[in-house]
């Protein structure tokens, strides 16, 4: 995937250029100045009008995920009473090549035993779960991460309730930094394989699609090297923008 360089780097330079000129106005006599030649404008080249459209994607994307979880009861239609740990083990049961003895994320199984009560909370791979609107039909949503052992990585899923039924509307996994909600959008921050820069993509609610689509996909320069930390967002009742 080529790499692209964020528009909020130019707007940084736009923003350093206009305070520096307003720093450079101050203390003068108010008069008029002239701001010196200005540049023809140059309309957009564009490059190999003959080159022939490539007719489908470079590489695959799962843009969304939908699907109904089996197993699960949600109790009156509040998203609240449904336990997490319930419905990991419901996806550990419904992909059994991913989670199965031979799958890449068998140790995930094993140690949700854990997080049962008694269990080493420790040991435990399921995340603090957060409930907030991202759909936009006034009621909470849930959102969920749990580890993907034996690798480095986290799956981050997000679940709403329809007709009764709970429904995964977002199904991803990553090497995580961290995992941020604002607004109804919910951003995944990862490692990029150049030190000091990483990952952050974006993933909003689509209304034809009824599920979470990936909108944005960035590569910024977090500073020298050592990756920030975003402080956990706190659990919040369903809200409006």
């Amino acid at each position: 995937m080529p790499v692209r360089r964020p528009a909020r780097t130019a707007l940084a330079v736009a923003a350093v250029a206009l305070l520096s000129g307003t720093a450079a106005a101050c203390g003068d006599t108010g008069e008029l100045r002239g701001a010196g030649p200005t540049p023809t404008a140059v309309s957009p080249a564009k490059l190999w009008p003959d080159l022939r459209p490539a007719s489908s994607p470079a590489y695959p994307y799962d843009v969304a995920t939908r699907a109904t979880v089996r197993g699960v009861v949600v109790p009156g239609d509040d998203i609240r009473a449904v336990d997490p740990v319930d419905v990991v083990e419901a996806e550990l049961k419904a992909h059994p090549d991913d989670y199965g003895s031979k799958g890449a994320f068998h140790g995930t199984v094993d140690r949700m035993k854990e997080c049962r009560p008694g269990g080493d909370r420790a040991r435990c791979p399921l995340l603090k779960p957060y409930y907030r609107d991202l759909t936009g039909d006034g009621r909470a949503d849930l959102t969920l991460g749990f580890r993907l052992y034996p690798t480095n990585q986290t799956a981050v899923r997000v679940y709403t309730v329809e007709r009764h039924r709970l429904v995964q509307v977002l199904a991803d996994n990553d090497a995580i930094i961290g995992v941020e909600l604002a607004g109804r959008a919910l951003i995944e921050r990862s490692p990029a394989d150049i030190s000091g820069y990483e990952y952050r993509t974006t993933w909003l609610w689509d209304p034809g699609q009824r599920a979470m689509v990936f909108s944005r996909d960035e590569y910024l320069h977090v500073g020298d090297g050592r990756h920030g930390k975003t402080p956990s967002p706190s659990p919040s009742p369903a809200q409006s923008p």
